[in-house]
């Protein structure tokens, strides 16, 4: 023990259920290494806090998971990180600063779904001397591989579709060799790794993602389709749509689609959304999506600073299940009956 040349010495420093784990995500996502953590959300703490430190600066794509923000906004600005965030469709070069050390990216964008040029934002950033980490989760490494288009550690959100059956709660930053060894002396200075039990659990999920991710997105698709013809739908707010501005770029670096996506209810506001959420039977209510089940919230855009939300209604984000299509569509149709009564 005193070599530390056993592989297993602590639970903190890994077992051989959660290697297993991480080896798998290694293969999927063609990294060098990959850390576990206990939530998607430290999947993006972690990171940001092992290669950023006072003086430094952060570029964050504004369209940003809502608790990334916070993250930034509430902790690491009280360690003297300066914060700054940038449109989806901006060239990054100008938002650069001569102490900009990363460059975090999300694509889609959260709740809106916009797209960037992913290898072009690497790139700049990278001249730039800052290293890249892109939030993966709606795509997951079978649709998209973030380091092979320049991103420096890749981050999953695991307790959606790789779980895939909400119960469990972990998460995964997978890096380049370059960018590894920082990465996982801070996840042990910090403390975190995930238990065997949820590792397990996962990998048991991994088994039955590509069936199961197949089917979201299909679904998902069909769904996304019949809506675009809706009355009361200004706009479908899915990158796998022809009519989705971003869909070119969504077809270039993307080979396919999941179950997550938004409608905008047009010329509507807060209480036609809620008359419409409140008359789901099917759906459920909620935040943490890629599990068996369908879903419907209105999200808050109100943290956005440029990237900023639809000005011709409101948005509904959905999260398509497993459930049958014509069930979910006659479940949607209950919320538009809603609304219309309304009026």
């Amino acid at each position: 023990m005193k070599k530390a040349a056993q592989p297993y010495t602590y639970g903190l420093r890994g077992t051989p259920t959660t290697q297993a784990l991480e080896q798998a995500l290694d293969a999927m996502e063609g990294s060098a290494g990959t850390i576990l953590v206990p939530s998607g959300l430290a999947a993006i703490t972690v990171p940001l806090l092992a290669f950023l430190g006072a003086g430094d600066h952060l570029l964050c794509v504004d369209s940003v998971y809502g608790p990334t923000r916070r993250f930034c906004q509430q902790m690491l600005q009280r360690t003297g990180v300066e914060v700054s965030y940038f449109h989806p469709s901006d060239d990054i070069e100008s938002h650069m600063r001569p102490n900009t050390r990363v460059v975090f990216l999300e694509a889609p964008g959260s709740n809106t779904f916009e797209m960037l040029d992913v290898a072009a934002a690497a790139q700049k950033a990278h001249a730039g001397g800052a290293l890249v980490m892109m939030d993966n989760t709606w795509a997951t490494p079978l649709y998209f591989r973030p380091l092979q288009h320049g991103v420096d550690l890749s981050i999953h959100a695991l307790t959606k579709y790789p779980a895939g059956h909400s119960d469990v709660m972990l998460g995964s930053v997978s890096a380049t060799a370059q960018a590894y060894p920082r990465l996982r002396e801070a996840q042990m200075a910090l403390g975190v790794n995930a238990a065997p039990d949820d590792a397990y659990q996962t990998l048991r999920g991994l088994r039955t993602m590509p069936t199961r991710v197949e089917r979201h997105g299909a679904s998902a698709l069909a769904l996304a389709h019949w809506l675009e013809g809706h009355a009361m739908v200004a706009r479908v707010l899915h990158p796998a749509l022809p009519s989705f501005p971003g869909h070119d770029l969504y077809r270039r670096q993307f080979s396919g689609s999941t179950g997550l996506f938004g409608i905008v209810l047009g010329g509507m506001g807060d209480t036609e959304a809620a008359a419409f959420l409140d008359a789901l039977e099917l759906f459920g209510l909620g935040y943490s999506w890629g599990g068996f089940e369908s879903l419907a919230l209105q999200p808050d855009l109100s943290d956005r600073t440029v990237a900023h939300g639809p000005t011709d209604g409101t948005i509904i984000r959905l999260q398509i299940g497993l459930e049958d299509v014509e069930d979910l569509k006659d479940d949607l149709e209950k919320g538009f009956a809603a609304i219309a009564r309304l009026r």
